[in-house]
């Protein structure tokens, strides 16, 4: 079969024929394409034509956001609230400090696109301080009963080396956000965790309108004076709430009026980095009993005639 008779074979791939203008110049890789004339980019598919926008330079106390940046896992439970800013052209803003606490800051941050302001959001940022920077010493009777994934960080924490401490701090960020996780999905009145990375919790700012109708931080239970009728709708609130957080086998741990915010009609509970776990950690009752009598201390001092012990019968009667 001669050469010309095998170029005509039907078995012989057959290459498609290269337009004219077909750059293939060795020494310029980059020329190794087909450049359409502008009359024929009518015909790109719409898909995959998209607007480029460029964005100014960050000033001091601006970042770019971290959302496209963590893990899937790493975000809020789906579905997301509308308000939850994704876009990756989007900036967090720091606007300051809003509370200190014993092992964590939290700080106001917004996050918002400059070429889509109107979908900005403020978002509280919970920082968790450096180990030689925080003043929480009662860990070791929070984590008892909890399993670390390695065994090589537990170990280190006992050591209480340096880099167990290091371990330590991430790992009551990790805590926390698990709980928000978790009991946000049991449908329980907590902040919406937005993101965690490293040691930084992002979560819905929980806020009310004053009187001028300016939005501000929603005070905390101990700052409020309720009246007799919302004084006992907040407590039936929160007795829902410890029923199905024990139904879960979980306890807040340390449940004061300190730990719950008071957003109009509704309680949010948030400090939630030592929940505990009630029958794998051997404090489990201990701490529910707590719970109970700071509850209802705060209640009882206000003019609701309630009861720790009763209280923390009826809890009991949830959990098993």
């Amino acid at each position: 079969m001669s050469h010309d008779d095998l170029s005509q074979h039907p078995l012989r791939p057959q290459h498609p024929a290269f337009p004219d203008d077909f750059s293939a110049d060795p020494y310029r890789p980059d020329l190794y394409r087909h450049v359409p004339p502008p009359d024929e980019l009518g015909d790109v598919d719409d898909r995959f034509v998209f607007d480029f926008h460029a964005y100014d330079d960050l000033e001091d106390g601006q970042r770019w956001s971290t959302w496209m940046s963590v893990e899937p896992l790493s975000r809020g439970p789906e579905p997301l609230p509308d308000w939850v800013v994704t876009s990756q052209g989007a900036i967090d803003t720091e606007l300051g400090v809003l509370k200190t606490g014993k092992e964590a800051d939290v700080h106001l941050v917004e996050r918002a696109d400059p070429l889509d302001p109107g979908t900005g959001v403020v978002m509280a940022a919970k920082r968790y301080r450096s180990p030689e920077h925080r003043t929480f010493h009662r860990s070791a009777s929070y984590t008892e009963g909890r399993s670390m994934k390695r065994s090589r960080d537990e170990r280190a924490i006992k050591r209480k080396s340096t880099f167990g401490r290091q371990v330590a701090a991430g790992e009551w960020a990790v805590s926390e956000w698990a709980a928000l996780v978790r009991l946000w999905n049991l449908g329980l009145p907590v902040p919406y965790p937005v993101q965690i990375d490293g040691t930084e919790i992002l979560m819905e700012w929980i806020t009310v309108v004053d009187e001028d109708g300016a939005v501000e931080t929603a005070p905390r239970l101990a700052q409020t004076r309720p009246s007799p009728e919302l004084l006992a709708a907040y407590f039936e609130q929160l007795t829902d709430a410890l029923a199905t957080m024990v139904q879960n086998g979980v306890v807040h741990g340390d449940l004061s009026a300190y730990n719950i915010l008071a957003a109009g009609e509704r309680l949010v509970v948030i400090d939630l980095p030592q929940i505990v776990d009630l029958v794998g950690n051997l404090n489990g009752m201990t701490f529910l009993q707590r719970d109970c009598a700071n509850i209802c201390g705060w209640f009882r001092a206000r003019g609701l005639d309630v009861d720790e012990h009763a209280l923390f019968a009826e809890l009991m009667a949830h959990a098993f």
